[in-house]
């Protein structure tokens, strides 16, 4: 049975985190000589002289209202990244513990493991793009502390099987973290709304995507509370900017607009995969719940670099397991995907 004081490390269970004044006060005030912030203002005519609110309550809140989850299951970070990061700090003892990732998938889960000194058990997927579900129960054994799961994936772009997720789910006693940067592209709904049903489960979005916010890094974790909770205690104190903080917040009142660019998106990219479809060196092109497609070719370095002198940069994925020959491809708009093809006729 699931017991997050199991799997927290010692060293978090009795940190006292850093109290900043935000943090001391909340509420209306005129005058603060709290913070030793410059009380004069800033040279960008905007009060960034202040701190920002530490757990960007009015950013949650809205979220809230779009996500259908209470602001104290969710949690902000300096891009999903951040957040990724913090579960290894807070759940994974250094030399001893390990995480289960499913190659291929997102690069940085093996990145913050190594930088955490946290062991790391491949489970490749299977030749569908699919979790090897036997294989990650094999794998898993009393030191296994997270198991992370992309859907949609990156690079593969499809979703994993839900029945499978709630498999791990349902047996595995550690945090099962489901990253769905790509989930507003894709046809499966978004396990955020099995929070209530699993007490492992965190499940990873962004901004980044379909919000068209990637230069701001705002990621977000949704979880129980008590995981939220361990989160934010281990984070540092300011880690979302105020900039990012109101744009975030202006641009969460434009649904419609998002919805609208993620329905072009989507029939964009099925004009991508046609059109790619009658090129002589494209051997497969595998079906996509993202905003992006993985393409199987002839010859993926001549490609790639025949595109890199036409000015267009897309990514060679071939030294991957399981990708090997595949390129991946972002869906552009019109205009950027037109220019691709035309290019793409006069490769030889």
């Amino acid at each position: 049975m699931f017991d997050i004081n199991n799997l927290l490390r010692e060293n978090i269970k009795n940190l006292t985190p850093y109290s900043s004044a935000r943090d001391e006060f909340q509420g209306e005030a005129s005058v603060f000589l709290d913070a030793n912030e410059n009380a004069y203002g800033s040279p960008l005519d905007q009060p960034y002289n202040r701190y920002p609110d530490p757990l960007q309550l009015e950013v949650k809140k809205r979220l809230s209202k779009i996500k259908g989850v209470p602001p104290p299951n969710i949690f902000l970070g300096n891009g999903s990244d951040e957040a990724i990061d913090i579960l290894f700090r807070s759940f994974c003892n250094p030399g001893l513990d390990n995480v289960i990732l499913v190659p291929p998938t997102y690069g940085m889960y093996e990145v913050s493991a190594n930088i955490n000194d946290i062991k790391i058990k491949n489970v490749p997927l299977t030749t569908e793009y699919q979790l090897n579900i036997e294989g990650i129960a094999e794998a898993i054994d009393e030191h296994t502390k997270l198991i992370f799961i992309c859907s949609p994936n990156n690079p593969t772009g499809n979703s994993m099987n839900r029945d499978d997720v709630e498999t791990l789910l349902v047996n595995f006693n550690g945090i099962v973290v489901v990253d769905e940067a790509y989930i507003n592209f894709s046809r499966q709904k978004t396990f955020i709304q099995e929070l209530t049903e699993y007490a492992n489960l965190v499940v990873l979005q962004t901004l980044s995507k379909a919000w068209g916010l990637a230069g701001l890094r705002v990621g977000m974790a949704f979880a129980s509370e008590e995981i939220i909770a361990v989160m934010n205690k281990v984070k540092p104190p300011y880690n979302i900017n105020e900039a990012s903080q109101q744009l975030a917040l202006e641009a969460l009142q434009n649904v419609n607009q998002v919805n609208n660019w993620i329905k072009e998106t989507l029939i964009q990219r099925d004009k991508l995969v046609l059109e790619l479809k009658n090129q002589d060196f494209v051997m497969d092109i595998y079906p996509s719940d993202a905003n992006f497609i993985l393409v199987k070719t002839t010859d993926p370095k001549g490609i790639y670099d025949y595109l890199v002198q036409q000015g267009i940069i897309v990514r060679n994925r071939s030294k991957i397991d399981l990708c090997q020959g595949c390129l991946r491809i972002t869906v552009g708009t019109p205009d950027e995907n037109n220019i691709l093809l035309q290019t793409l006729q006069n490769f030889k």
